[in-house]
Protein backbone atom coordinates (compact mmCIF):
# COMPACT_ATOMS: atom_id res chain seq x y z
CA UNK A 1 0.00 0.00 0.00
CA UNK A 2 1.29 3.44 -0.95
CA UNK A 3 -0.61 6.33 0.62
CA UNK A 4 -0.62 10.06 -0.02
CA UNK A 5 -2.68 12.93 1.31
CA UNK A 6 -4.79 14.91 -1.15
CA UNK A 7 -5.99 18.48 -0.62
CA UNK A 8 -8.24 20.21 -3.20
CA UNK A 9 -7.77 23.97 -3.01
CA UNK A 10 -9.60 26.92 -4.52
CA UNK A 11 -8.56 30.34 -3.18
CA UNK A 12 -7.74 29.03 0.30
CA UNK A 13 -4.35 30.70 0.34
CA UNK A 14 -4.48 31.73 3.99
CA UNK A 15 -5.87 28.52 5.50
CA UNK A 16 -3.91 25.94 3.52
CA UNK A 17 -0.61 27.13 4.95
CA UNK A 18 -1.70 25.87 8.38
CA UNK A 19 -3.02 22.63 6.90
CA UNK A 20 0.32 21.87 5.23
CA UNK A 21 2.27 22.82 8.35
CA UNK A 22 0.20 20.29 10.30
CA UNK A 23 0.53 17.63 7.58
CA UNK A 24 4.31 17.77 7.72
CA UNK A 25 4.35 15.49 10.77
CA UNK A 26 2.26 12.80 9.03
CA UNK A 27 5.26 11.60 7.05
CA UNK A 28 3.09 11.22 3.92
CA UNK A 29 3.51 12.89 0.54
CA UNK A 30 0.81 15.44 -0.25
CA UNK A 31 -0.78 16.39 -3.56
CA UNK A 32 -2.42 19.82 -3.55
CA UNK A 33 -4.86 20.25 -6.43
CA UNK A 34 -5.12 23.93 -7.31
CA UNK A 35 -8.58 24.19 -8.86
CA UNK A 36 -8.00 27.36 -10.89
CA UNK A 37 -7.24 29.66 -7.96
CA UNK A 38 -6.52 33.35 -8.41
CA UNK A 39 -2.98 34.79 -8.64
CA UNK A 40 -2.58 35.42 -4.89
CA UNK A 41 -3.37 31.81 -3.96
CA UNK A 42 -1.26 30.49 -6.84
CA UNK A 43 1.71 32.44 -5.52
CA UNK A 44 1.05 31.19 -1.99
CA UNK A 45 0.89 27.59 -3.20
CA UNK A 46 4.13 27.97 -5.14
CA UNK A 47 5.86 29.24 -2.00
CA UNK A 48 4.39 26.45 0.15
CA UNK A 49 5.46 23.76 -2.34
CA UNK A 50 8.97 25.21 -2.32
CA UNK A 51 9.00 25.24 1.48
CA UNK A 52 7.55 21.76 2.05
CA UNK A 53 9.39 19.06 0.17
CA UNK A 54 6.61 16.55 0.78
CA UNK A 55 4.02 18.69 -1.07
CA UNK A 56 3.46 18.66 -4.83
CA UNK A 57 1.15 20.87 -6.86
CA UNK A 58 -1.32 19.64 -9.46
CA UNK A 59 -2.77 22.58 -11.37
CA UNK A 60 -6.11 22.93 -13.14
CA UNK A 61 -6.32 25.88 -15.51
CA UNK A 62 -9.95 26.65 -14.69
CA UNK A 63 -12.09 26.26 -11.58
CA UNK A 64 -14.27 23.20 -12.07
CA UNK A 65 -15.56 22.52 -8.56
CA UNK A 66 -14.51 20.29 -5.70
CA UNK A 67 -15.58 17.09 -7.43
CA UNK A 68 -13.60 17.97 -10.55
CA UNK A 69 -10.54 18.76 -8.40
CA UNK A 70 -10.82 15.47 -6.54
CA UNK A 71 -11.12 13.48 -9.75
CA UNK A 72 -8.02 15.23 -11.09
CA UNK A 73 -6.27 14.46 -7.81
CA UNK A 74 -7.23 10.78 -7.79
CA UNK A 75 -5.89 10.32 -11.29
CA UNK A 76 -2.69 12.25 -10.56
CA UNK A 77 -2.11 10.20 -7.40
CA UNK A 78 -2.63 6.91 -9.24
CA UNK A 79 -0.26 8.03 -12.01
CA UNK A 80 2.38 8.68 -9.34
CA UNK A 81 2.04 5.12 -8.06
CA UNK A 82 -0.16 5.73 -5.01
CA UNK A 83 -2.81 3.13 -4.20
CA UNK A 84 -4.72 5.17 -1.60
CA UNK A 85 -5.34 8.83 -0.86
CA UNK A 86 -6.40 10.48 2.38
CA UNK A 87 -8.32 13.54 1.30
CA UNK A 88 -9.08 16.52 3.48
CA UNK A 89 -10.21 20.08 2.94
CA UNK A 90 -7.97 23.12 2.55
CA UNK A 91 -10.04 25.42 4.77
CA UNK A 92 -8.89 24.09 8.15
CA UNK A 93 -12.15 22.31 9.07
CA UNK A 94 -10.55 18.92 9.53
CA UNK A 95 -8.36 17.65 12.35
CA UNK A 96 -5.10 16.95 10.56
CA UNK A 97 -3.92 14.97 13.57
CA UNK A 98 -6.37 12.24 12.53
CA UNK A 99 -4.51 11.53 9.28
CA UNK A 100 -2.54 8.75 11.00
CA UNK A 101 -5.80 7.23 12.26
CA UNK A 102 -7.15 7.18 8.70
CA UNK A 103 -3.93 5.62 7.46
CA UNK A 104 -4.09 2.93 10.14
CA UNK A 105 -7.71 2.14 9.25
CA UNK A 106 -6.76 1.76 5.58
CA UNK A 107 -3.85 -0.49 6.50
CA UNK A 108 -6.29 -2.74 8.39
CA UNK A 109 -8.78 -2.84 5.50
CA UNK A 110 -7.10 -1.81 2.22
CA UNK A 111 -10.20 -2.40 0.10
CA UNK A 112 -12.43 -0.12 2.19
CA UNK A 113 -13.54 3.46 1.87
CA UNK A 114 -12.64 4.96 5.25
CA UNK A 115 -15.31 7.58 5.72
CA UNK A 116 -15.07 10.38 8.23
CA UNK A 117 -18.06 10.82 10.55
CA UNK A 118 -18.04 14.45 11.76
CA UNK A 119 -18.07 15.26 15.45
CA UNK A 120 -19.17 18.91 15.46
CA UNK A 121 -18.67 21.57 18.09
CA UNK A 122 -20.70 24.74 18.66
CA UNK A 123 -19.15 26.41 15.59
CA UNK A 124 -21.24 24.25 13.22
CA UNK A 125 -24.18 26.17 11.65
CA UNK A 126 -27.52 24.61 12.51
CA UNK A 127 -28.70 24.81 8.90
CA UNK A 128 -25.73 22.72 7.79
CA UNK A 129 -26.38 20.08 10.44
CA UNK A 130 -30.06 19.78 9.49
CA UNK A 131 -29.25 19.55 5.78
CA UNK A 132 -26.66 16.89 6.55
CA UNK A 133 -29.25 14.83 8.41
CA UNK A 134 -31.54 14.97 5.38
CA UNK A 135 -28.66 13.89 3.13
CA UNK A 136 -27.91 10.96 5.41
CA UNK A 137 -31.51 9.74 5.26
CA UNK A 138 -31.65 9.97 1.46
CA UNK A 139 -28.36 8.12 1.08
CA UNK A 140 -29.51 5.40 3.49
CA UNK A 141 -32.60 4.99 1.31
CA UNK A 142 -30.47 4.80 -1.86
CA UNK A 143 -28.23 2.17 -0.25
CA UNK A 144 -31.04 0.33 1.57
CA UNK A 145 -28.49 0.39 4.37
CA UNK A 146 -26.90 2.70 6.93
CA UNK A 147 -23.46 1.60 5.83
CA UNK A 148 -22.64 5.16 4.64
CA UNK A 149 -22.97 7.09 7.91
CA UNK A 150 -22.20 10.57 6.57
CA UNK A 151 -22.04 11.02 2.79
CA UNK A 152 -20.85 14.65 2.85
CA UNK A 153 -17.71 14.46 4.97
CA UNK A 154 -14.67 15.46 2.92
CA UNK A 155 -12.19 13.74 5.26
CA UNK A 156 -11.89 10.21 3.95
CA UNK A 157 -9.45 7.49 2.94
CA UNK A 158 -10.04 6.51 -0.67
CA UNK A 159 -8.88 3.32 -2.42
CA UNK A 160 -7.92 4.81 -5.78
CA UNK A 161 -8.52 1.87 -8.12
CA UNK A 162 -12.24 1.42 -7.35
CA UNK A 163 -12.75 5.19 -7.11
CA UNK A 164 -11.36 5.66 -10.62
CA UNK A 165 -13.50 2.76 -11.85
CA UNK A 166 -16.55 4.71 -10.65
CA UNK A 167 -15.29 7.89 -12.32
CA UNK A 168 -14.56 6.09 -15.59
CA UNK A 169 -17.86 4.19 -15.62
CA UNK A 170 -19.96 7.24 -16.43
CA UNK A 171 -20.56 10.92 -15.68
CA UNK A 172 -20.24 11.98 -12.04
CA UNK A 173 -20.80 15.36 -10.45
CA UNK A 174 -18.12 18.04 -10.50
CA UNK A 175 -19.07 20.04 -7.42
CA UNK A 176 -20.19 19.29 -3.88
CA UNK A 177 -22.43 16.45 -5.03
CA UNK A 178 -19.44 14.32 -6.05
CA UNK A 179 -18.52 13.10 -2.57
CA UNK A 180 -21.91 11.57 -1.67
CA UNK A 181 -22.19 10.16 -5.18
CA UNK A 182 -18.82 8.46 -4.93
CA UNK A 183 -19.64 6.97 -1.53
CA UNK A 184 -22.93 5.49 -2.75
CA UNK A 185 -21.54 4.19 -6.03
CA UNK A 186 -18.61 2.56 -4.26
CA UNK A 187 -21.05 0.92 -1.83
CA UNK A 188 -23.15 -0.33 -4.76
CA UNK A 189 -20.01 -1.88 -6.25
CA UNK A 190 -19.31 -3.80 -3.05
CA UNK A 191 -16.60 -1.59 -1.53
CA UNK A 192 -16.68 -1.91 2.27
CA UNK A 193 -17.26 1.33 4.18
CA UNK A 194 -15.39 1.87 7.44
CA UNK A 195 -16.66 4.83 9.54
CA UNK A 196 -14.19 6.86 11.58
CA UNK A 197 -15.25 9.62 13.96
CA UNK A 198 -13.32 12.85 13.48
CA UNK A 199 -13.62 16.35 14.86
CA UNK A 200 -14.86 19.00 12.41
CA UNK A 201 -14.89 22.73 13.11
CA UNK A 202 -16.05 25.79 11.20
CA UNK A 203 -13.23 28.36 11.57
CA UNK A 204 -14.48 31.91 12.20
CA UNK A 205 -12.38 33.23 9.31
CA UNK A 206 -12.90 30.16 7.14
CA UNK A 207 -13.93 30.42 3.50
CA UNK A 208 -16.50 27.93 2.27
CA UNK A 209 -17.37 27.59 -1.39
CA UNK A 210 -20.63 25.79 -0.64
CA UNK A 211 -23.45 27.70 -2.32
CA UNK A 212 -27.04 27.13 -1.18
CA UNK A 213 -28.37 28.40 -4.51
CA UNK A 214 -26.08 26.24 -6.65
CA UNK A 215 -25.23 23.17 -4.58
CA UNK A 216 -28.59 22.30 -3.02
CA UNK A 217 -30.23 21.83 -6.46
CA UNK A 218 -27.25 19.73 -7.56
CA UNK A 219 -27.56 17.58 -4.44
CA UNK A 220 -31.33 17.24 -4.89
CA UNK A 221 -30.84 16.07 -8.48
CA UNK A 222 -28.16 13.62 -7.34
CA UNK A 223 -30.35 12.09 -4.66
CA UNK A 224 -33.19 11.71 -7.17
CA UNK A 225 -30.82 9.85 -9.51
CA UNK A 226 -29.51 7.65 -6.71
CA UNK A 227 -33.00 6.77 -5.53
CA UNK A 228 -33.91 5.91 -9.12
CA UNK A 229 -30.81 3.72 -9.30
CA UNK A 230 -31.84 2.03 -6.08
CA UNK A 231 -35.22 1.14 -7.57
CA UNK A 232 -33.53 -0.40 -10.60
CA UNK A 233 -31.21 -2.39 -8.35
CA UNK A 234 -33.92 -3.35 -5.85
CA UNK A 235 -34.96 -6.78 -7.28
CA UNK A 236 -31.37 -7.99 -7.45
CA UNK A 237 -30.59 -6.61 -3.99
CA UNK A 238 -33.58 -8.39 -2.46
CA UNK A 239 -32.67 -11.66 -4.18
CA UNK A 240 -29.08 -11.42 -2.92
CA UNK A 241 -30.19 -10.69 0.64
CA UNK A 242 -32.66 -13.57 0.56
CA UNK A 243 -29.94 -15.90 -0.71
CA UNK A 244 -27.64 -14.68 2.05
CA UNK A 245 -30.23 -15.46 4.72
CA UNK A 246 -30.69 -18.98 3.31
CA UNK A 247 -26.95 -19.64 3.16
Amino acid sequence: MKVCTLVPCYDHGEAIAGVLEALASSGLPCLVVDDGSGPDTRATLDALAAKHGFASLVRRTHNGGKGAALKTGYRAAAERGFSHAIQLDADGQHDVGDVKRFEAAMQRDPEALVLGVPVFDESAPLARILARQLSRGLVWAACLSRAVPDPLCGFRGVPLAPALEVVDAGPTGDRMEFEPELAVRLFWRGTPVVPLDTRVVYPAEGRSHFSFRRDYPLLAALYARLLGGMLLRLPGTLRARAAGRRA
